[in-house]
């Protein structure tokens, strides 16, 4: 499945490549929902949250939901500044509309299921369908969701103090220490799109980024396969340290494409044992499984929210289920009502790290 953004000409200079504090601060709060994804950055997580601020720990739990599963579209910028403040300021200047509508967008990865007009804000049928998705989620997310409905200002200024206790806490320090990584990558893709073209760049930001043979679209292996444009507004590109082994792609309409790529490979892990290959390898073979997995991938989901995003009944969802925690590619937790499935990375990771890192993308 991919992701086709139409680049028909489009002169190579509207290939942008610049680091994002924002959308590296976004990375980081991933990591510390989704450790499991990271387990190089596990130590740095662990510290993080020992040393955090009760409040900040609680407010970050309270809206993980913006960053755990995928980004919300504001939090990876079109147009990257060089301060975390410059960055936050533009997202100020989002109408409560399209705030509110992003925050509360579902995803399963990449599948965005954007919610039709009128937004959740203006209508009543659009507002409890957003609150019953969030419910799923856990009572902090609803609560969370429920009070962005009630008074959205009052809440994306308490986002924005959010995000700005986290600079102090730990950001800035962070950011500061992969300043030179960042930079150095970004002189390597500005190199090779001068030197070398499209092509050659794409093929420096992962193997899951190709340029058509006929050089009018970027393919994206992705989740989906959908199609958007960057006509007259370019394409984005943004290095990441703390988001690898992800390639987070966001096209909202309107704003052009944007890819958040990692800015240097991992190191590959050791091949799992042989006698329990077979019995992985074959419920990966069959493509709804797989599907299946690299929405797991990305978070927590319930069969229902499965079955909502790839348009499936949920019988043919939970025997897909079944088979993957047969193989011992899932765990699953009950929360209150809902049971909630996630990709064992670990087992995952037995079958290599090429395997691993496709469905994270």
């Amino acid at each position: 499945m991919t992701l086709r953004i139409d680049i028909t000409g489009l002169p190579p200079g509207r290939l942008r490549f610049a680091a994002s504090p924002l959308a590296e601060l976004t990375a980081m709060l991933h990591v510390l929902a989704e450790p499991a994804h990271h387990p190089q950055l596990a130590d740095w997580a662990d510290g993080v949250w020992a040393t955090m601020p009760p409040e900040l720990a609680r407010q970050l739990r309270e809206a993980q939901f913006l960053w755990r599963s995928s980004r919300a579209d504001f939090l990876v910028p079109a147009r990257p500044r060089r301060t975390l403040t410059a960055e936050l300021d533009d997202l100020d200047r989002i109408d409560d509309e399209t705030y509110v509508a992003t925050a509360l967008t579902t995803t399963c990865g990449n599948n965005r299921l954007h919610f039709p007009a009128p937004s959740p804000l203006a209508d009543r049928a659009a507002r409890a369908g957003a609150l019953d998705l969030a419910q799923a989620r856990g009572a902090l997310q609803e609560a969370f969701a429920e009070r962005l409905l009630t008074d959205p200002t009052a809440v994306r200024a308490q986002i924005r103090r959010t995000l700005e206790h986290c600079a102090s806490a730990f950001f800035d320090t962070a950011w500061t220490a992969i300043a030179t990584e960042l930079a150095a990558d970004l002189r390597q893709k500005n190199d090779l799109l001068t030197r070398h073209g499209i092509e050659a760049t794409l093929g420096s930001v992962s193997s899951a980024v190709t340029l058509a043979p006929d050089g009018n679209s970027i393919i994206v292996d992705q989740l989906q396969d959908n199609t958007t444009t960057a006509h007259d507004q370019g394409v984005t590109f943004i290095p990441s340290t703390y988001g690898r082994p992800h390639l987070v792609v966001i096209h909202a309409p309107g704003r052009p494409p944007v890819v958040q790529y990692p800015a240097t490979p991992h190191n590959p892990s050791q091949p799992m044992a042989q006698e329990t290959v077979a019995l992985r390898l074959e419920a990966l073979a069959h493509p709804v499984r797989l599907r299946l997995l690299r929405t797991l991938a990305r978070g927590p989901h319930t069969n229902s929210e499965l079955a909502h995003a790839w348009k499936l009944t949920p019988p043919e969802v939970s025997r897909h289920l079944a088979v993957l925690r047969r193989a011992g590619l899932l765990t699953a937790r009950r929360q209150g009502r809902y049971v909630h499935y996630t990709l064992d990375h670990t087992h995952v990771t037995t079958l290599g790290s090429d395997l691993l890192a496709a469905l994270m993308r």
